[in-house]
């Protein structure tokens, strides 16, 4: 007897409906699993094996077992049609009945035993279940909660193949698992760290709160110990709150890398992504044998921090040039091509030297000029032009350190951030640009006219710098959101000239050092 049960799968961040199909015919035994599964998947034959003979189902070890993952041209991945196998061999035997099956989504990972286990992915097959109709979605007991997220989507989470049984039987009923998305997200969406808790730095606090309200990519230089990892972990606070929409956006990701946890359905807060400068290409782009998001797909909608930037590899840097003007990366393979979005702020952190104290009050650098070149030198222009803005970031002294001033708390940097986005909606409303720092050459012309002194201003500096075409667009950009912070229609020369100060690297360039 034939039997069809529906899953899904995941093709980048997005799910697609698989029809699992079993049939027994007569013969030999054999079991063939067909419709492009990989080793993980080919492996279900023996977890599907053992889990109905040890919860008491029998096998049909004299028949040779033919199933087929539909769509066939769609290579498969993962455990999570164990579940469904399983479900579809007992309808096959007569043991269920097919029809009972009809219009549920099925997908778990089953023990030897029978316990049925979490799978990645969960969140991008219940929206794409919710929208083809599906009448209720099986999974695990861990996966419910992500599932439940999905408004008007029936999820029944099961412990055991022997429940889901009884469940399709008749014999046992499932309670739903009901969330309520918006109080979660209320929940959740509250941040352990305060911009009031930084002493001293009121220049950087500054920056960070221009970067903020434009979208700007930053680059900290300062000698070790002067704040830079702490203000850097402090930037999603003064962040526009995140949206439910782009909640859901950033949780599939999540999702589909496997690091949600049952006690965290959903990511309510903007990510901060800190790899470690030993990350491979692939672990940062995302990649690998069983494709899956990198570090700066799961920094999306939020800050990805790389710390000591010139000790990351070159080839893991230059990868990451396209992402940062497109918001997505594709990873292409033979198979299929897979495109995960990367829309994040990329903040980066250096010492100013190899030693770390130059221009230090205190301590002597001990690093010849050549030595400091070849340091900086790992960063590439192309790279660096990228970043809008580049600054210094002093050491502390003690009156700083031991002061009172707690300084500004987060909620109201990000009141004047919010403002300023607002004017930015407004601005490019019916366009793809969502921020100041996505303008293109016509918004640009468009949105950032400046004064004959303005013009001589920034003439002096390109001339005098050499700066390239795109760091004089990314200072007019700048320029742009400090006077959105302003509340001014118009660019003024003050504006511009705190864009240019926020270009320390471009200044050195021609100077003999920062």
């Amino acid at each position: 007897m034939l039997s069809r049960i529906e899953s899904g799968a995941v093709l980048g961040v997005d799910a697609y409906p698989v029809t699992v199909e079993v049939d027994l015919i007569p013969g030999r035994y054999n079991f063939d699993i067909v419709g492009l599964p990989d080793p993980s998947v080919k492996e279900s034959r023996v977890r599907v094996r053992s889990a109905l003979v040890n919860s008491s189902f029998p096998f049909p070890d004299q028949n040779e077992i033919a199933v087929n993952l539909a769509p066939a041209d769609i290579k498969k991945e993962g455990s999570a049609y164990d579940l469904p196998i399983a479900l579809g061999l007992l309808g096959a035997m007569g043991l269920l009945d097919p029809a009972a099956l009809a219009g549920y989504w099925v997908m778990g990972e089953l023990s030897l035993d029978g316990q049925v286990r979490p799978i990645p992915g969960t969140l991008p097959v219940a929206v794409e279940a919710k929208k083809r109709g599906c009448q209720a979605l099986v999974l695990a007991e861990e996966n419910a909660s992500e599932a439940a997220v999905v408004a008007g989507l029936t999820v029944l989470p099961v412990r055991t193949l022997s429940e889901a049984v009884a469940f399709f039987r008749k014999e046992q009923e499932i309670a739903p698992r009901v969330v309520d998305p918006q109080t979660l997200f209320n929940k959740a969406a509250q941040y352990d760290l305060d911009l009031a808790e930084v002493r001293g730095q009121g220049y950087v606090k500054r920056a960070l709160e221009v970067a903020a309200a434009g979208g700007h990519n930053i680059l900290m230089i300062g000698p070790p110990g002067s704040g830079k990892t702490m203000l850097a972990k402090r930037l999603p606070t003064i962040l526009p709150e995140l949206s439910f929409a782009e909640a859901l956006e950033t949780t599939k990701i999540y999702s589909v890398a496997g690091i949600l946890t049952p006690d965290q359905p959903l990511i309510a807060t903007r990510p901060f992504r800190s790899p470690h400068h030993t990350i491979s290409d692939a672990g940062l782009i995302g990649g690998g044998a069983m494709p899956r998001p990198g570090e700066i797909s799961l920094a999306h909608n939020g800050v990805l921090f790389l710390d000591e930037l010139p000790e990351f590899k070159k080839q893991v840097l230059e990868v990451m040039r396209q992402p940062l003007e497109d918001g997505k990366v594709t990873i292409s393979r033979a198979m299929a091509s897979l495109t995960y979005p990367a829309r994040f702020m990329l903040v980066a952190a250096m010492n100013p030297c190899p030693c770390g104290y130059l221009g230090h009050p205190l301590h002597a650098c001990t690093c010849g000029e050549r030595q400091v070149r070849s340091y900086r030198g790992r960063i590439s222009g192309p790279l660096l032009d990228r970043i809008d803005m580049h600054l210094e970031v002093p050491a502390v002294n003690y009156r700083e350190l031991a002061g009172d001033d707690t300084g500004e708390p987060s909620a109201n940097v990000r009141e004047r951030v919010n403002r300023a986005r607002e004017a930015q909606k407004k601005r490019f409303a019916g366009s793809k640009a969502r921020s100041n720092a996505a303008m293109g050459t016509r918004q640009l012309r468009a949105c950032c006219e400046i004064d004959d002194s303005g013009h001589r201003l920034l003439q002096h500096c390109v001339d005098r710098l050499g700066m390239s075409a795109r760091a004089h667009a990314r200072i007019l950009k700048v320029a742009r959101t400090i006077a959105d912070l302003d509340g001014r229609e118009k660019i003024e020369t003050i504006h511009l000239s705190e864009a240019i100060d926020y270009r320390s690297l471009d200044k050195g360039r021609n100077a003999k050092l920062i």
